[in-house]
């Protein structure tokens, strides 16, 4: 498998309109790692929109993206993946739904009973930690601790992220940071362009390993259906 310098858990939309949508939508194709040109849309530009989540192409964080601890390997970490997935089972929920996150960016964010997949997440973070390597001071810092209320910090130390367990919000980005009136005109443009494709149900069966290279894109490894 190819070495990345960092690795991560995510959902990403199987092949299908959803997730050709998506990948036009933010500029990026996270299963071809590579940019695509995104549509023209006369109330808003979307290439500064989108800038910020295009890296990481269109997902929904499971595990937050680490560093392999020392003594593991990129096939190790598959292979964990792999045998968890065979023990969780694939989630169904209602639908999606848009939402202004933080009222800073906006997302799409499941509809209906959300436990399964918030106990699905927990189990993700928890089991496949033997894989991640210790967060140094700078990873630390970057996660502005001093902002991050004592739990968040707790789980930072202990998991490598804050937003994991019960502070886990299952979004899938859409835009980066933007004022009332640019998240009001993006949350327009991208009913129109999402309505057509939203699944409903939105059934996850399948959790991705991804990894960023050393120019800070990500792309798609391997996919690992949920059997369990």
């Amino acid at each position: 498998m190819m070495k990345m310098k960092r690795y991560a858990i995510y959902y990403a939309p199987p092949e299908g309109r959803f997730a050709e949508a998506a990948a036009l939508w933010l500029g990026r194709d996270l299963a071809r790692g590579i940019d695509v040109a995104q549509p023209e849309r006369a109330a808003i530009a979307l290439e500064p929109a989108t800038r910020t989540p295009r890296k990481y192409g269109f997902h929904a964080t499971i595990k937050a993206p680490f560093r392999l601890a020392s003594g593991q390997s990129p096939d190790d970490l598959a292979e964990a993946l792999a045998a968890l997935t065979g023990q969780l089972a694939p989630v169904t929920l209602d639908g999606l739904r848009f939402e202004r996150m933080a009222g800073r960016f906006l997302a799409l964010r499941p509809e209906g009973d959300i436990a399964p997949l918030n106990a699905l997440a927990a189990e993700v973070v928890k089991q496949l930690e033997p894989q991640r390597a210790p967060l140094s001071a700078a990873e630390i810092a970057r996660r502005s601790p001093e902002r991050l209320s004592p739990r968040q910090r707790d789980l930072l130390e202990r998991f490598g992220y804050p937003y994991v367990l019960e502070e886990f919000r299952f979004h899938l980005t859409l835009s980066g940071d933007l004022d009332a009136t640019g998240l009001s005109v993006l949350e327009a443009a991208a009913r129109d362009w999402f309505g057509p494709v939203l699944p409903a149900p939105f059934i996850i069966h399948d959790l991705c390993l991804c990894g960023e290279d050393e120019a800070g894109q990500f792309h798609l490894l391997s996919r690992h259906e949920l059997t369990g």
